[in-house]
């Protein structure tokens, strides 16, 4: 008979996104796979050092309102195992609460709280040991409170909803995750892996986290620090001039591009520039341009074997300090670290 694990409790309500409940309990299940539970795992493989107990692994549960299915973002419809009123009787490891979107007629993204999920996820969230949120599930968790005084992230087009709506709430849409002591917020999309990966290591070890990573073709974990924005995330320009500007930069990222050439392209001051600049994109010029040259360097680390040298030189960056500072501010890491982690790797 299977050793009972960690109670993994994940949140449903209708409209909730579907890869937020699905890839979790995937990063779960090959827990016990790969520490020779029952799922199986690498014939006579023996845990690791820092891995014990986790041959039990997670049991996760998806809980509702109701024992009714829920109906996904995508549509697909799914079966909840147990009701919110059965688990609160039961001892909670961890917490997941996902979230779900709406688009208004300008294509743009709001997140939703309905009320009566807030209050289900603040009584659950009481008698949990860590509660943790994936994308926008973290308005869930502000709406109920659990984010008050804590710094947080999310999915980038509502990270300024969730500061707007949530003032007590200090905002960082730039992380892939975040821990605050027991409260996890994690942002959008694929980085619910992440996430997850991260919560195995703090309650395995890391030489476990990586394993699964390694089976889920993530090889190796990004760390909580990794920026989820890339130069094409940015707020889309309104005017023609910008895009213009934008254009221009890419299309003369390795030639000298100050404040001054650029409004002289533009045939503007260069105040009046930067005041487009903020107005559109919310950056200056020189931070926009830095951006894009972050981002040119980013795809030559992650797709060629080109020399720092050489990726300098394609990015008009000047030296490679200036190359390795603008890696640190916009993205938390150096160039060689980056590579590290995100190199392309053939076959």
């Amino acid at each position: 008979m299977r050793t009972v694990g960690r109670l993994v409790v994940i949140v449903l309500f209708d409209g909730v996104d579907l890869l937020d409940i699905t890839g979790p309990p995937e990063v779960f299940s090959l827990v016990r796979r790969e520490t020779g539970g029952s799922t199986g795992g690498e014939p006579g493989a023996e845990p690791g050092a820092g891995e014990a107990g986790a041959a039990a692994g997670y049991d996760v549960v998806l809980a509702a309102g109701t024992m009714d299915p829920v109906t996904t973002s995508a549509g697909v419809r799914v079966l909840p195992d147990a009701t919110f009123d059965e688990v609160s009787t039961r001892s909670i490891d961890t917490l997941l609460v996902p979230g779900a979107v709406e688009i208004d007629s300008d294509r743009r993204v709001h997140a939703l709280a309905d009320p009566a999920v807030v209050a289900r996820v603040r009584t659950l969230a009481a008698g949990a040991r860590r509660v943790t949120s994936v994308c926008v599930g973290a308005h869930l968790l502000a709406a109920a409170g659990l984010l008050d005084g804590k710094r947080a992230t999310t999915h980038w087009s509502t990270a300024q909803q969730l500061a707007a709506d949530h003032p007590g709430v200090e905002v960082d849409a730039d992380p892939i995750f975040i821990r605050e002591g027991d409260v996890w917020t994690g942002a959008g999309i694929s980085a619910c892996l992440d996430l997850s990966l991260a919560l195995v290591a703090d309650d395995f070890g890391e030489a476990l986290a990586l394993r699964v990573a390694r089976q889920l073709v993530m090889y190796l974990k990004r760390p909580s620090g990794q920026s989820q924005f890339s130069v094409p995330l940015e707020p889309l320009s309104t005017t023609r001039r910008v895009e213009d500007l934008r254009h221009h930069i890419m299309r003369h990222i390795t030639e000298r591009l100050t404040v001054a050439d650029l409004a002289a392209y533009a045939h503007v001051g260069e105040r009046q520039l930067t005041r487009i600049f903020k107005a559109e994109l919310g950056m200056t010029p020189s931070a926009y341009v830095e951006s894009a040259r972050v981002e040119v360097a980013r795809h030559q680390l992650e797709s060629t074997d080109a020399t720092l040298e050489r990726i300098v030189s394609a990015c008009g960056f000047g030296t490679t300090d200036t190359l390795v500072r603008a890696f640190r501010r916009r993205l938390g890491t150096t160039p060689t670290e980056y590579r590290l982690r995100f190199r392309a790797t053939a076959g």
